[in-house]
């Protein structure tokens, strides 16, 4: 399993604004052949009915565990609450709706990018795919749903060895109005 460091470089209680950045990074990214990956944690059998109109075949497994329940297990989400759901490659069109079915519950959608592309007026070469991606927690600080909050964040990730895309990092967040603040997490991806 690999890894990315994914910068938080806005953070606001107002989805609509950080929705509104997602898609300005979205304009900037390449993602023609981009998908979409999905993280939560459902608590509420009304959320979990809008994700499922969404995602109708949900793969999930039960907060207490697998044992107690999961999509592989054929067991019926609803009886198992609170779950977690692990989503991956889906297509783009389905993050918005996503979103939109969340409602106070915790999540992250992450987008697979072809790459960041390179920025000559700014000293920014391309970054490939394998270190391209975008991330939005909403509830929750982090990229795992374990630091709720009432403020969603967005994250960049680049490849950042010995600290040489700090740059573009800076450069995202000032696209859409943010700051990089140093607050850089490990990315499981």
């Amino acid at each position: 399993m690999s890894n990315s460091a994914a910068s938080a470089i806005l953070t606001t209680e107002d989805l609509a604004e950080a929705i509104r950045a997602v898609r300005t990074l979205l304009g900037i990214a390449d993602f023609s052949q981009g998908e979409v990956d999905f993280e939560a944690v459902i608590r509420s059998s009304d959320v979990l009915a809008q994700v499922r109109h969404v995602l109708p075949d949900l793969e999930w497994w039960a907060s207490a565990g697998k044992e107690h329940g999961s999509s592989e297990a054929g067991d019926d989400p609803a009886g198992c609450l609170p779950i977690r759901v692990f989503d991956w490659s889906r297509p783009l069109e389905r993050a918005e709706p996503f979103i939109a079915a969340l409602g106070p519950d915790l999540a992250a959608v992450r987008w697979d990018l072809d790459a960041w592309p390179a920025v000559p007026e700014a000293g920014l070469e391309a970054i490939s795919q394998k270190y391209a991606y975008l991330t939005l927690t909403m509830n929750s600080r982090d990229l795992y749903q374990e630091e709720p909050s009432q403020d969603h964040t967005v994250h960049v990730h680049v490849r950042d060895r010995n600290g040489e895309q700090t740059a573009r990092v800076h450069w995202l967040a000032d696209q859409v109005g943010g700051r990089f603040t140093g607050r850089v997490q490990l990315a499981h991806l």
